[in-house]
């Protein structure tokens, strides 16, 4: 299927899995569908099932998102007690589209938890509440992680998995690999049909050096490996470490989780000359998660007030490296943001890590590879086979798991029934049924005057033409606080027609006003209460200032 045909889907409402290789273009889609809702003002609940894919689409962990956190089980009472938590009321009945990103790694019985708290919120029976359900991933990436020796079941052998009448959008085209070598390996891989076609080029690049890059990034599968490999390297170099700390506002907890999330450091130790990762798009200066280069100097940014550092890319490209910014957002707002250099030391990351970046270049050892699909997700993360240095394969590393290869092929199948399904519909027909259910997700008036800010509710309550006592009372708020608003909407050019409210102030008094304000030769209201005396409120002098000034 290609992207586009999978956006006209999604734009219709159904609820979809969107899925395909490593490089074929999931997230951008996604992107795509996100803004359009954005643009149309509908709620939409970003997450995904690691911290790390959460801030690669700049959502929260579905864990959190939901308030299931990290239980493995959850009974009809705990469930139940969800409900009192108003922050997630308030999410639950905004939210009209929910997006799971990197569906591979949610438990199948988690999924099955969300559907119910979802159900409760909602107070509909029907799959996730009647949300619009948007499950994004690969099977043949890596799988949810086994606790206290029990099995990990994948989200598809959830009991809601078959009843949410899901359209499979399996996308077809390669947009990360232009090396037709790779993707003909990546697709033997993936199709379970490794033989010495597929190894020969591998072991065309066993410890061969990578061109342009003497240290490339090295991929291994435990953490330990990876921490050794960049302390070592980075004392190696001469000098003190320049050290950039992370910054934080808002939720304490929800920085937390972000900083958990972020592949950033807290603290990031740099030297000239280290070999860094970018862990962050930034298309406009030019680079991109998982962009490679080198520390080449620091220097002294005014913005700031202090040292940034200065990178040269794999390709030769220099890049000034300033602050950046992760943030979790809900109903417009920012409920947490950290800040930091996007930059990570990269002689080694895990292969767990490096899911979902592409790579200019990677040093991977496979000797190591411990779960079906590591060598599927490792390989897939450099964009040309002249980009990879292989160290080590053990037998494990290229295999695939037999259920996911069956699996994967009915996606496919499914997926090519949907596109065929598509095309009997004309252009007018699919505007129609997408037009028909965005109405039905749109925010309605309630909802749009909740979002708005305090001082613009106030102007709709004016263009009514209520009056000030009453816009008060119906607010829940003081005189003085409406007038604040209508002042705040003068100065924004914002303000609707008040004249109504004019007449609160008899004109012999509004003149006595207009008179001492021109006496005292200024726009403060003290010095004209002092002139006028105290049988004249504050909130009626800059009631009267509205109209005379």
């Amino acid at each position: 299927m290609k992207q586009n045909e999978a956006l006209e889907i999604l734009k219709m409402g159904a609820n979809v899995f969107l899925t395909g290789p490593a490089g074929s273009g999931k997230t951008y889609v996604l992107g795509e569908y996100v803004n359009f809702l954005k643009q149309k003002g509908v709620e939409i609940g970003i997450t995904a099932s690691t911290g790390i894919a959460a801030t690669h689409i700049g959502g929260m962990t579905i864990h959190s998102w939901s308030g299931i956190g990290i239980n493995d089980s959850m009974s009809e009472n705990d469930i139940r007690a969800l409900f009192k938590k108003r922050h997630l009321g308030r999410r639950f009945e905004r939210t009209k589209v929910l997006v799971i990103d990197e569906i591979s790694m949610l438990h199948h019985f988690r999924l099955d938890m969300i559907d119910k708290v979802c159900k409760m919120f909602k107070g509909n029976d029907k799959p996730f509440g009647g949300i619009q359900i948007i499950l994004v991933g690969d099977f043949f990436q890596l799988p949810p992680i086994a606790r206290g020796g029990d099995r990990a079941y994948f989200a598809y052998k959830s009991n809601i998995w078959n009843d949410m009448g899901l359209k499979v959008c399996y996308l077809d085209e390669q947009h990360r690999h232009s090396d037709v070598v790779l993707i003909n390996l990546l697709n033997d891989i993936r199709s379970n049909n490794t033989s010495e076609y597929t190894l020969e080029p591998l072991r065309k690049r066993y410890k061969e050096k990578v061109e342009g890059m003497n240290t490339p990034t090295k991929l291994y599968s435990h953490n330990a490996d990876v921490d050794r490999i960049n302390k070592i390297e980075l004392a190696k170099l001469p000098g003190n470490n320049k050290i950039f700390e992370m910054k934080s506002r808002g939720s304490r907890a929800l920085a937390e989780t972000l900083k958990r999330s972020c592949l950033a450091p807290e603290y990031l130790y740099l030297k000239k000359n280290a070999i860094i990762m970018f862990v962050k798009n930034n298309f406009e200066k030019g680079y991109v998660n998982g962009t490679l280069g080198k520390i080449i100097d620091f220097e002294y940014s005014d913005e700031t007030a202090n040292e940034i550092p200065i990178v040269e890319t794999i390709n030769g490209k220099k890049i000034f490296v300033e602050m950046e910014s992760w943030r979790i957002e809900e109903e417009g707002k920012i409920k947490a943001e950290i800040s930091q250099i996007p930059l990570r030391l990269a002689w080694a990351i895990t292969i767990h890590k490096s899911q979902g970046m592409s790579l200019d270049a990677a040093e991977i050892d496979l000797s190591k590879a411990f779960v079906e699909g590591q060598g599927y997700v490792a390989l897939s993360r450099v964009r040309t086979l002249s980009g990879l240095k292989l160290m080590g394969l053990n037998n494990i590393a290229l295999k695939i798991n037999e259920e996911i290869l069956q699996f994967d092929n009915n996606l496919i199948k499914n997926s090519e029934r949907i596109a065929e399904e598509l095309k009997e519909f004309n252009s007018e027909e699919k505007l129609k049924k997408q037009k028909e259910f965005l109405i039905s997700i749109s925010p309605t008036q309630k909802e749009k005057e909740e979002k708005l800010p305090t001082h613009k509710k106030t102007g709709l309550l004016l263009e009514q033409e209520f009056l000030i006592e009453e816009i008060a009372k119906k607010r829940e708020m003081t005189k003085g606080t409406i007038i604040s608003h209508i002042e705040k909407l003068k100065e924004l050019g914002e303000c609707p027609n008040i004249n109504h409210i004019k007449n609160i102030i008899s004109k012999d008094r509004l003149d006595k006003i207009k008179k001492a304000f021109e006496k005292s030769k200024d726009i403060k209201l003290s010095p004209v209460r002092d002139i006028l005396g105290k049988n004249f409120s504050f909130d009626e002098i800059r009631l009267a200032r509205l109209f005379i000034l």
